[in-house]
């Protein structure tokens, strides 16, 4: 079996209404897919304002506004339309990508039919409830997760941190990596443009912290505030650039009131905000893999990160940037302000991590994961099955 005989059925639960780097991923990983030869067929809610035209056939799930957080949908399900169009299309392989209510269905729909289920790990859902003041649900979900990922033939983590994770959780017996690339024609030094900064009102001379992501509080915007707030009262100078944008926009740019917020950019435009930058603070301990860690270092600057999945799998401590217990604010702005006030520090760090970031071509890493899908296959041929672990605790 090849490539060219994969028949996959991916189910996302955004997979092009709102960008993100895990829809990102998956796009790329179809439009990969169909230059193989395989056949997909992806299954997401949709809305009538998608942030990017979707790679590959997309077909709507019903969903409806997640209360609270009206950018995202919320699937209701896997109804008769979409069984029937699964029955059609004939998937040899289903790819799910969030244990939403759409995935479990889809699993359950998998298992009966007898069709092998691979599953990418996108987030840490289990860590949201702390940032809403819930945080004794996170056991709660911890034990549906560990009962989805079970049910899967195999799972994939972004890095390899988030992996050893997923395994300490005991989530599934069989985990591997699918990790993430960067467009280096997108993302590279040369982006820099001290035009555009001076238009933003940055000196030439400024040295600037960037934050890029979404603008939620699950990416750590507390922590970064307090962060900048300490800084201020050393009077350590600097400047901060906020790329994205988000439900938070508004409680960041009253927190941070000397910030440039200049939204979310794209293509070019953000290669060459994030090379504008002369550093990144990315203080999340959500991610299991970070984008946007990687594209900084692409961009040669250091990074300041928390010491979480995805960062301690990309940032070598002392090296590409520095590594700091998360939450720990004097931390966070003692490795900030090395990099504020020792430009050959900040450009020693910068050379190692775009050096670092050159074996992360999408390709590689996409090939990877059809390497899986194949394994898989070849495995049910074989008469395996989905490995057992024991009850769930």
């Amino acid at each position: 079996m090849q490539a060219s005989d994969l028949r996959i059925a991916l189910f996302s639960g955004n997979y092009n209404y709102v960008r993100d780097g895990a829809n990102q991923a998956l796009n790329r990983l179809v439009g990969y897919l169909l230059r193989q030869g395989a056949a997909v067929r992806v299954y997401s809610p949709t809305t009538d304002t998608p942030a990017f035209p979707p790679a590959g056939d997309l077909v709507s799930a019903p969903s409806f506004a997640f209360p609270g957080r009206p950018e995202y949908r919320f699937s209701t399900g896997l109804p008769a339309r979409l069984r029937h169009d699964l029955d059609g299309f004939r998937p040899n392989l289903f790819h799910i990508a969030a244990p939403d209510v759409l995935g479990h269905r889809a699993l359950t729909f998998a298992r009966r039919r007898n069709v092998p289920v691979v599953a990418s790990v996108h987030t840490r859902f289990e860590t949201y409830p702390r940032y809403y003041g819930l945080a004794f649900l996170e056991p709660v979900i911890e034990g549906i997760l560990r009962r989805f990922y079970r049910r899967c033939d195999a799972i994939v983590a972004p890095s390899d941190s988030m992996a050893q994770v997923l395994r300490e959780q005991r989530m599934s017996y069989d985990t591997g990596i699918w990790t993430r690339g960067v467009d280096r024609e997108i993302f590279h030094p040369g982006k820099r443009d001290l035009d555009w900064r001076r238009g933003l009102g940055i000196g030439d001379d400024e040295v600037v912290i960037g934050f890029l992501g979404r603008l939620v509080m699950e990416k750590g915007l507390d922590v970064f505030s307090d962060t900048i707030d300490a800084l201020e009262r050393r009077g350590v100078r600097h400047r901060v650039l906020v790329v994205g944008k988000g439900p938070a926009q508004d409680w960041f740019e009253k927190r941070l009131p000397e910030a440039v917020f200049v939204g979310q950019q794209m293509g070019g435009d953000l290669g060459r905000a994030v090379a504008s930058m002369d550093m990144l603070f990315n203080p999340s301990v959500t991610e299991t893999f970070g984008n946007v860690t990687l594209e900084a270092m692409a961009c040669a600057l250091p990074v300041v990160a928390a010491i979480a999945t995805g960062s301690e799998s990309l940032v070598r401590d002392g090296v590409t940037g520095r590594l700091v217990r998360p939450g720990w604010i004097e931390g966070f702005a003692d490795a900030l302000e090395v990099y504020c006030t020792d430009e050959a520090k900040r450009r020693a760090a910068g050379v190692a991590g775009e050096k670092a970031a050159e074996r992360f071509g999408w390709d590689q890493v996409n090939q990877a994961l059809v390497d899986t899908y194949l394994r898989i296959l070849r495995q049910r041929a074989a008469g395996g099955s989905v490995p057992q672990m024991g009850p769930v605790p």
